[in-house]
């Protein structure tokens, strides 16, 4: 009786352990049930798996990584079209005066020479009353030149036949020296005139001069200060801007820590936001000497051609600097999904099964971007479709 109690409690305490087994291992395999049947990706051991027969799967475009000849030390900075300091006049006012005319208008295209305004001024009257003075002076002085030879002649003939004394001839003499002083210095004065008259621009036989303001270089129209009947007399103050834009300076904006890798001469490409499909090059001109204090930049303005006008004042864009290529892998922006902030790829293991590996990364080239640690030329990976395993 009692080996009989003993083994009907035994056999329930048997069934009873079975059971909890059993409960146990349920949810686990009704979860893994779950995920399979609904194609999704599991973690196992820090892998993605993927069913290789699930709709997910075929969304994955997998490829080996290569490797490529990308720039080092790259330096990427802000820029924008300036204009040429070299080819850039300011038209002033040779003299105080009435503007009559403008004849240039915003935005022309101007040759070297071609007259812009036109002013009446007293100057203007003034050079050329004075040119004519100093002509009338030339003509006395050289009359009077003329006199005082003939005098010398004259006296020197008749100290040869003993008919004047010797102190007559020295005279007549002294007054052909400085008859000859005379007509240099009234020359002079000539001259003077005549550098002042073609100054201005105006010529001695015009009854009412007028000075036209002339264009010192060619190039476009790009300020006008003034307007006809205007009286100036600051002949400091700017009339109009002229620019010569077939050459074109971008101002950019270089990091203190990049600098160093940036020298005058330098060649570098250009991009513009108004040709985002098209790449330019350009010359570092020049450097700045100081750094801006706030910014912590130093100013690298690139002389660029511009033959055709395309590239405009204050049109923005960036300026690329590359120094020697070196051998790196490279992968397509799609490649990369950002995770915890941080860059992560996803490299295949096996057939379904993905480590989520973070990397390091260059700056972008063309269509690829390198990665400076992480990856190997070789390693699998999902090029497109990464953003698919992305933890949310």
């Amino acid at each position: 009786m009692r080996r009989r109690l003993v083994a009907r409690i035994g056999s329930v305490g048997i069934l009873v352990l079975l059971a909890g087994c059993g409960h146990g291992e349920a949810p686990a395999s009704s979860a893994a049930t779950r995920s399979s049947a609904a194609g999704g990706p599991t973690n196992d051991r820090g892998l993605v798996k993927v069913p290789t027969d699930s709709p997910q799967f075929k969304q994955l475009q997998i490829d080996a990584v290569r490797a490529a000849a990308v720039p080092s030390d790259e330096v990427v900075a802000p820029a924008r079209v300036g204009i040429n300091p070299n080819r850039t006049a300011r038209v002033l006012l040779p003299v105080a005066g009435r503007v009559t005319q403008v004849i240039a208008k915003l935005g022309d295209a101007v040759e070297q020479g071609q007259p812009l305004a036109s002013i009446e001024s007293p100057d203007a009257d003034a050079a050329v009353i004075g040119y004519q003075q100093a002509q009338a002076s030339a003509r006395q002085a050289e009359a009077t030149l003329a006199k005082a030879q003939a005098d010398v002649d004259r006296v020197r003939d008749l100290y040869e036949h003993r008919a004047v004394a010797q102190k007559d001839l020295i005279a007549a003499q002294n007054d052909l020296a400085t008859a000859r002083a005379a007509v240099t210095t009234s020359l002079a004065a000539v001259d003077q005139a005549t550098r002042k008259l073609r100054l201005f621009g105006l010529r001695p036989d015009e009854p009412q001069a007028r000075i036209l303001i002339r264009a010192p270089i060619g190039g476009k129209v790009l300020e006008i200060n003034v307007a006809p009947g205007e009286y100036r007399t600051d002949t400091a103050a700017p009339l109009m801007t002229v620019a010569d834009l077939t050459t074109i300076w971008m101002i950019s904006e270089v990091p203190e820590p990049s600098i160093r890798l940036i020298h005058a001469g330098d060649r570098v490409a250009i991009s513009l936001v108004a040709y985002p499909d098209e790449t330019f090059s350009g010359r570092v001109a020049r450097i700045a000497d100081v750094l801006d204090p706030q910014t912590r930049t130093v100013k690298v303005y690139v002389e660029m051609a511009n033959p055709d006008g395309r590239l405009r004042p204050e049109m923005f864009g960036s300026m690329r600097h590359a120094g020697a290529p070196r051998t790196l892998p490279v992968v397509p922006p799609s490649a990369i999904v950002q995770e915890f902030g941080r860059a992560t790829v996803f490299v295949e293991r096996s057939s379904g099964a993905f480590e989520r590996r973070a990397v390091t990364l260059a700056a972008r080239t063309g269509d690829v971007v390198p990665v400076l640690d992480g990856l190997a030329a070789g390693d699998r990976i999902i090029v497109d479709g990464a953003v698919l395993l992305k933890e949310r």
